[in-house]
């Protein structure tokens, strides 16, 4: 993937334990859903923020690498309201 070909897209991952908000390098105009049919085993994330499933801010790390089978929600961070 070259860079012009990619965007760095905000996501936010829940596992059973975690809440992992991050980037993903995607191909532009791909959609997250096809982006995660076409992982491998790991999803690489940069600029990640962890966090307890109660959302207690755990540790901040320039990379993490995310099992996939993990992964229970996965969602742009730009369509996450609070309520």
């Amino acid at each position: 993937m070259t860079e012009d070909q990619q965007d760095r897209t905000r996501v936010r991952f829940y596992t059973n334990q975690f809440m992992i908000v991050g980037d993903i390098a995607m191909f532009t105009d791909s959609r997250l859903t096809d982006f995660m049919e076409s992982a491998n085993n790991f999803i690489a994330l940069t600029n990640v923020t962890v966090s307890n499933s109660e959302g207690e801010k755990l540790f901040k790390t320039d990379f993490l690498n995310v099992q996939r089978s993990k992964i229970t929600v996965a969602l742009p961070e730009n369509m996450v309201t609070p309520v």
